[in-house]
């Protein structure tokens, strides 16, 4: 008899980020468990609390029991049948695109335990031997020279490159002061050396005009930015044609909130940047992202997967990256943390600035049952 589905579970997880000043974060973990005991993970980056119980019951009420019974190394057909349940409710993205990619993760790690490979050689195969690490961090001093020091140690530490998100918790206050931005993006890159890259990723929550833009991001060319990250929001696409004609020595990334095939092929026929990110705990898992860094390909722009979450996220974005003939860098956070940490029996590491895909089967890691026991979320 062939191999079937036997269970699904459902984790929401809780846990607070060192990386991001310990704000609370959330997830969603699955785990699909075949006929012969074989056990495939996945996960979602929900984010918010409300998101993260809102994506558990919608796998819980419903979309889990479609895969019940069902053979798990047909996981592209489940994958379909997957996105054609949620056609009312999910088509576009949101919380069904969150379930999906938490399924299908857990999925492509089945079947990679089952045919005993890893999953980069059933995506076709490797085609990079290493990429560079990048350090990703939300600063949260005060003063930009301490701010600049802590880049400079990750740098110091074997990173070959580091973003820094404005916006974000703590005392830093970047994206609000033009001149305060500038100086900082100055001092960083004085600290850092002239060979590191340096990213800069302006975030949801500081809104630039075009005009401004445009300002910032003359003023940052001068100091090598490796590219300029989410300079408006998605819904302000025409803003990136007018932002690369102003700057056209600076490269731009984009697509970090984007969802899916049919919102990434709008965001590359409009040709407003040069690289996308693509998280596969959000574009609806491994299938989802593969189809997308493919599609990007076709179009010469780079991929950085947007894997700031747990060690789920990590390997299946590295299968992705290393399965891909445009992956740029891989981002890592460089402070020692629960989802990375204490998730998987081996944590994955850089090698001298440097990351390699897990050879083992499936995606590569063991999850720790306990610690996704203690960082579960009570449910009512």
């Amino acid at each position: 008899m062939p191999v079937t589905i036997k269970q699904i579970d459902v984790f929401p997880l809780g846990y607070q980020e060192p990386n991001d000043d310990n704000a609370w974060r959330y997830i969603v973990l699955t785990r699909i468990e075949a006929s012969d005991g074989t056990v495939g993970w996945g996960e979602c980056i929900s984010q918010f609390k409300e998101a993260t119980y809102a994506t558990a019951a919608l796998l819980d009420n419903g979309l889990t029991d479609l895969l019940i019974g069902k053979n798990p190394l047909d996981n592209e057909a489940l994958w379909h049948l997957l996105r054609d349940q949620v056609w009312w409710y999910g088509d576009s993205g949101g919380i069904a695109a969150f379930a999906i990619s938490a399924l299908d993760i857990a999925l492509w790690d089945l079947k990679g335990k089952l045919l005993g490979v890893p999953v980069y050689q059933l995506l076709g195969g490797r085609q990079q031997e290493r990429l560079p690490v990048c350090a990703s961090t939300h600063p949260k001093a005060s003063e930009i020279d301490a701010m600049a020091d802590e880049l400079a140690a990750h740098i110091k530490n074997g990173y070959r490159l580091v973003k820094v998100g404005f916006g974000k918790k703590g005392h830093a206050n970047l994206g609000v002061s033009a001149a305060r931005d500038i100086e900082f993006v100055k001092t960083v890159r004085a600290a850092i050396g002239a060979d590191a890259g340096f990213i800069v990723d302006i975030g949801a929550k500081v809104r630039w005009t075009v005009p401004y833009a445009i300002k910032m991001a003359q003023a940052f060319a001068e100091y090598q930015l490796t590219w300029l990250e989410d300079a408006f929001p998605p819904d302000n696409m025409a803003g990136y044609p007018r932002l690369r004609a102003a700057v056209p020595e600076l490269m731009l990334g984009f697509g970090e909130r984007f969802w899916n095939r049919s919102n990434y092929l709008r965001l590359l026929q409009a040709d407003v940047c040069d690289v996308i990110l693509v998280d596969p705990g959000r574009a609806e898992g491994i299938t989802g992202m593969q189809q997308i860094t493919q599609l990007a390909a076709r179009f010469n722009v780079g991929m950085d997967p947007h894997c700031w979450s747990s060690a789920v996220i990590t390997a299946a974005s590295l299968h992705v990256a290393f399965a891909a003939t445009n992956a740029t860098i891989i981002e890592m956070k460089p402070f020692e943390n629960p989802m990375q940490h204490e998730l998987v029996t081996e944590p994955l590491h850089p090698v001298d600035g440097f990351m390699h895909v897990p050879e083992k089967p499936g995606l590569g890691i063991e999850i720790v049952e306990k610690t996704v026991e203690k960082y579960k979320l009570k449910r009512g």
